[in-house]
């Protein structure tokens, strides 16, 4: 608890200012409100303006703080952070306006990592960063640190030669340990995969210009020669319904539990339209994070369903 008086309003990402009938809705709640982010070396509030309005109206002399240590630049940076995530949501101008401060503060950052701190989508993001860097010179980086905080390259044609001569020298590895040694997402590992199955190269030839090989000649896949582990595609809705009715599955828990998880992801493109449009603008980069990391667990699982039939298919030739 430290005295009203000794707090300063700070920087807000609100343009329009604080918000009276948020404020007066604040004020009529019984019981304490939501500690407010304060920066402890000036003492300025970074996150909880209108709690501290509402404490003021009600003619409190205190109030609970939690006390933020970093830069300026952090401390806005945490602001829209708090802004984004609850309370008042920021008009999509405020966040589009704290986007380009973000990146202009913080260049190193990924379009995704602004874009969840933001409550922007990626694409916005990276619209907005074009739009900036048309305008003014900013320095150019050849990495860019993701949400999870690990640096990534912006170009992914080194990575994707290094998943493709260890998806080459250990064929039983996982996509994630693979994509961890390689610096590149296990979807991008998962690409890889199908490329060399293809016999095509890791990637665009564009992407490969100047780059160096890494996966020996004698062991590239060639398109002729290679087997395709991709079955013929069908159409899911039947595919599931044999699944269905499949006694080996339907007989055990862990067969009917992976029954639901298939009938739950199986939803036509209306029913994905409907889904994202029901998601609020300020969940969106939540909500495709966890889609992403759902995305990743379905690749995985996929990739070692690909291995175990490719066992079984080598133990048939040799028999």
């Amino acid at each position: 608890m430290v005295p009203i008086s000794s707090l300063r309003l700070g920087e807000s990402p609100r343009t329009q200012g604080s918000d009276e009938e948020h404020i007066a809705r604040l004020r009529e709640l019984d019981g304490p409100l939501p500690p407010i982010l304060v920066e402890r070396r000036t003492m300025q509030v970074i996150d909880g303006t209108h709690r501290l309005l509402a404490a003021v109206s009600k003619g409190l002399q205190a109030i609970e703080v939690e006390f933020f240590d970093g830069t300026a630049e952090e401390a806005f940076l945490k602001s829209v952070e708090a802004n984004v995530t609850h309370g008042l949501p920021l008009s999509l101008a405020d966040r589009r306006l704290a986007a380009e401060r973000i990146m202009a503060s913080h260049p190193h950052l990924s379009d995704r990592a602004i874009a969840r701190s933001a409550g922007l989508g990626a694409r916005a993001v990276a619209a907005v960063r074009r739009r900036a860097a048309e305008l003014t010179e900013q320095p150019q980086f050849q990495a860019r640190v993701g949400r999870d905080g690990k640096v990534r390259p912006l170009n992914s044609a080194a990575g994707r030669l290094r998943a493709a001569a260890l998806l080459t020298e250990r064929p039983e590895a996982s996509l994630r340990e693979v994509a961890r040694l390689a610096g590149i997402s296990p979807a991008t590992v998962s690409d890889v995969r199908r490329r060399m199955a293809a016999g095509e190269p890791p990637a665009a030839d564009e992407a490969l210009d100047g780059e160096v090989s890494v996966v020996p000649q004698a062991k590239r896949p060639h398109a002729h020669g290679a087997r395709r582990m991709r079955l013929v595609q069908s159409d899911p809705a039947v595919v599931l319904e044999k699944l269905v009715r499949d006694p080996s599955l339907r007989h055990k828990e862990e067969g009917r539990q992976l029954l639901r998880l298939l009938q739950q992801n199986a939803i036509g493109a209306r029913e994905w339209s409907e889904l994202t449009e029901v998601v609020p603008a300020y969940c969106s980069a939540l909500v495709a994070d966890l889609a992403r990391q759902y995305a990743e667990t379905w690749l995985e699982l996929a990739q070692r369903l690909d291995e175990r039939l490719r066992g079984v298919r080598e133990l048939a030739v040799g028999s």
